[in-house]
Order: C-alpha cells, then sequence, then structure tokens
C-alpha cells in the first residue's frame, strides 16, 4: 500500500527540473553561442590590429612606389626590365624583384610578356617564388599571405626580439638566391622537355614572332619620340 502511495505521489508531485547549470544539452549550446560569439570577437580584435598596426605600412609602402613609377616612368621601367630579361642572372633575380616589389601579386606574372615563351614558365617559376620572401621588406608586395612572414619570424623574435631586421636581411636575400635556382633550373627542364617533344621548330617560330614584335614595338617608339622634333623643324 505504500509503496502505491508513493508512486502516486511521485506522480503528481515530480521532481524538481535539472538547473541548467547541470544540463549537459543546455551547457553545450550554451558553449556552442559563447564560442560563435567570441569568434567574431576575435575577428573583430585582430581587424582592428591591422588597422592599427600594419595596414597604414601598406597603404605608405603602396603609396611610395605608385610615386616611384610615376617618378621614373612607365618607359623607363619597361626598359629595365627589358634589360634585365636578356641575362639569365638578372632575369632570375633583378627581373621577378622588380615586378613583385612594383606590380605586387598576382600582377608580377604579367612581366612575363617581355619574355620569349620558353623563358615565361621559368620566369614564373622565380617570381611566384619571391612572393613570401618579399614581405620581409615590402609586405604590400603580398598583404593577402604576409602570415607566411609572420610565422617565420614568430619563433625567432621569441627567443632574440632585437633580430627583427638581420632575420629580415637573410629572409629577403635567401629568396633571390632560391629564385635565381629555381628559374635556371625551370629554364633547363623547359627547353629539355621541348626538344623532347620534338617542338623546337614551333618555338623557334614563337622566338621569331617574339623577336619581330620586340623590333618593330622599339621602332614605334622611336618614331613617336621623334615625331615632336620633326613638327618643330
Amino acid at each position: 500500500m505504500i509503496g502505491i502511495l508513493d508512486l502516486v505521489a511521485s506522480a503528481v508531485d515530480p521532481a524538481p527540473p535539472v538547473p541548467s547549470g547541470d544540463n549537459p544539452v543546455l551547457m553545450a549550446f550554451t558553449w556552442g553561442a559563447e564560442q560563435f560569439i567570441g569568434l567574431f570577437n576575435a575577428s573583430g580584435a585582430a581587424f582592428m590590429g591591422l588597422v592599427t598596426g600594419i595596414l597604414p605600412t601598406l597603404i605608405v609602402l603602396l603609396t611610395l612606389m605608385y610615386a616611384i613609377t610615376t617618378w621614373i616612368g612607365e618607359a623607363r621601367m619597361t626598359r629595365a626590365v627589358q634589360w634585365s630579361a636578356r641575362y639569365a642572372i638578372t632575369r632570375y633575380t633583378v627581373m621577378p624583384v622588380i615586378a613583385v616589389i612594383v606590380l605586387t601579386n598576382p600582377m608580377c606574372f604579367s612581366f612575363g610578356m617581355y619574355l620569349p615563351e620558353r623563358q615565361k614558365p621559368a620566369f614564373y617559376d622565380a617570381a611566384v617564388s619571391f612572393v613570401h620572401p618579399v614581405t620581409a621588406f615590402f609586405p604590400h608586395a603580398n598583404a593577402g599571405e604576409i602570415f607566411v612572414w609572420t610565422g617565420v619570424a614568430a619563433g625567432v623574435l621569441k627567443v632574440s626580439p632585437g633580430s627583427y631586421a638581420q632575420l629580415a636581411l637573410l629572409y629577403f636575400a635567401t629568396g633571390i638566391v632560391v629564385i635565381f635556382i629555381r628559374g635556371v633550373v625551370t629554364e633547363w627542364i623547359t627547353r629539355m622537355l621541348i626538344r623532347r617533344e620534338g617542338l623546337t621548330a614551333v618555338f623557334d617560330d614563337y622566338d621569331r614572332a617574339f623577336a619581330e614584335a620586340s623590333a618593330a614595338s622599339r621602332s614605334s617608339k622611336k618614331t613617336s619620340a621623334a615625331a615632336p622634333i620633326d613638327g618643330m623643324a
């Protein structure tokens, strides 16, 4: 009899609900909501750090590069790039460095237009390999991947906070050495593949067309430069 009364009493007056602090389901939802909001809070804090840190540097560097390009002039810049394309040691060091710093990533690859077809793969390999070492001194050139340089520098700077300049210099110089090696090796591989696939005649035609286009471009520039003088005469 007592057992039946206990059952009735429990049905009429059930035990109080589990507090929300002890409910694993509610705790899980609460944790998820906090982390969801926390993600955006952390993103906002990171953005504010960029606004007060790296963004002013990027804007000033971009302005400086545009100013230098304007002062030097597009024609002189083009001639400097075309000169650097003549020799392998400058084609895979000076040319990609100028391209990445001035045009930034990914426009830097457009400098390949000044090279014959057989050398374009090697230039691309050199330029694409320099878009990370360049951020040591010119973060504007590849601002979207600045985390690569910060990741490289974080461990070293934690051990030796005063070695930033030395680390940046070594990173930059190592990048130039690496892109030269990659450019030379890739050009050699390209030539080997052209011979193996029997495409030598095809690329010879490309070279002739490139030489003719370059000669026509030079002659047109000379003509346009001499036109004002003839008009004055």
